[in-house]
């Protein structure tokens, strides 16, 4: 099986990207903010044009990195599947490192294919005046773990919440 790239069908648009938003909070005006005037918490510099621009410049650059990855990852799983045949003359161990580097490459397809939709949505919540919004409360996530990770949808109290779930 070969990763197939992202297509526009499964990424969401900028209109979806406030869909994660609770009703209560995508109705008031507060939580969609005009790029460049993105939320922070309580005792955070706010967002410059700068730091916006770094945001925007490190998640696509994030997303030609990730498509690179995935377009190399296309081929080496398609190289694993046409050398895998049907075994004739490998001995067990051979065939069982075969299929080990082929589930390999396709979990790694499969995590950058993931992380290629995150950082597109990313950019779409950048664009759409969401970005830095928790999805689940709709409150600042915060300007340093926005920094340190772009691609966060959930401040730092629902990630915990979520993972305890988990």
């Amino acid at each position: 099986m070969v990763a197939k790239k992202s297509t526009g069908a499964t990424r969401k648009t900028a209109e979806a990207a406030t869909s994660g938003l609770p009703k209560a909070a995508s109705t008031a005006p507060g939580p969609v903010a005009a790029p460049g005037e993105l939320p922070v918490r309580p005792g955070e510099d706010p967002w410059t044009p700068d730091e916006v621009a770094e945001a925007r410049s490190e998640l696509s650059s994030e997303v030609l990195r990730l498509r690179a990855e995935l377009e190399a990852s296309e081929q080496a799983i398609s190289g694993l599947m046409r050398d895998s045949g049907d075994g004739a003359g490998d001995d067990q161990a051979d065939t069982g490192t075969k299929n080990i580097t082929r589930e390999s490459e396709l979990a790694l397809a499969a995590n950058a294919t993931l992380m290629l939709e995150q950082t597109e949505r990313a950019l779409e919540r950048l664009e759409a005046g969401t970005y830095g919004f928790c999805e689940n409360c709709g409150k600042p996530i915060g300007k340093a773990r926005m920094q340190a990770f772009p691609r966060a949808t959930l401040c730092v109290d629902c990630k915990q919440k979520q993972e305890r779930r988990h």
